[in-house]
């Protein structure tokens, strides 16, 4: 399944990911931090989507009250 999620709140407008049998594949951030967000996306690969939920849901950037992780969470869930 391929998730395609338009960011709100943060500087990066898209997030693509790609989820296998309950584990991201692949995860690509447009725009945003882009050494921190390829590190994130490394990070996660091959993790189940459950657990990215756990793990990132809720982060916050600066007084923002959301973040690229929590994004990708987000889309995780939506997806679900």
């Amino acid at each position: 399944m391929t998730i395609n999620y338009q960011t709100k709140g943060t500087c990066s407008k898209q997030i693509n990911v790609e989820v296998e049998d309950g584990r991201v594949v692949d995860v690509e951030f447009i725009g945003g931090c882009n050494g921190n967000l390829k590190g994130i996306s490394k990070l996660v690969k091959g993790m189940k989507v459950e657990d990215i939920i756990d793990k990132l849901e809720g982060t916050k950037c600066g007084f923002k009250n959301t973040s690229c992780p929590d994004q990708l969470a987000q889309a995780l869930k939506n997806a679900l």
